[in-house]
């Protein structure tokens, strides 16, 4: 995995084998990012990324000026992973390790973007619970999105406040608004 723009442009980050995860690949984010580029100010924005695996899209907010980073995932070896990366090139990202669902029950700060990148395998019940979460607890700032990755074997156009999908390959980026 590489950060693709920004202050650690072309950086490599080996992540250990032995966890539970699948990166988003580099020409999906780097679609996703050209997308939010035109939307906001990097550096004016706040990131919650759920189900943050190894950080990647954390690091790549990082790279490009985000400075109030917030990434939330249950497994211990993944926050630890995150932690020592943020750490080791001194990017501003804040780790939690916690349930992402318990952590939307309770939380209540708001953010501009927020990424989600749930197991493949969610049934469509537990992709519902993202979005019904972030906007019954009102997570998302004005002019915010939340943005969840998911196969293309995943439809989630049902799910309330759904603005539209993007495809790259076998990745998905649906986009939910106020």
């Amino acid at each position: 995995m590489r950060i693709i723009s920004g202050h650690y442009k072309g950086r490599r980050i080996n992540a250990p084998k032995k966890l539970p995860v699948r990166p988003t690949t580099d020409m999906a984010k780097e679609s996703l990012f050209n997308i939010l580029n035109n939307h906001y100010y990097f550096d004016e924005i706040s990131v919650l990324d759920l189900f943050a695996g190894t950080g990647n899209i954390s690091y790549e907010f990082a790279s490009r000026g985000t400075t109030n980073i917030i990434a939330i995932d249950e497994h211990y070896g993944c926050i630890k992973f995150i932690s020592e990366t943020a750490e080791s090139f001194e990017m501003p990202i804040t780790t939690i390790k916690s349930d992402v669902f318990n952590y939307l029950e309770n939380t209540q700060q708001k953010h501009t973007v927020i990424f989600a990148d749930p197991p493949y395998d969610f049934s469509i019940e537990a992709f519902s619970k993202i979005p019904t979460l972030v906007f019954q607890n009102n997570l998302l700032e004005d002019e915010g999105l939340l943005i969840i990755e998911h196969s293309k074997h995943t439809d989630l156009s049902e799910l309330e406040h759904y603005s539209h999908t993007k495809t790259y390959g076998g990745n998905c980026f649906s986009f939910f608004e106020t």
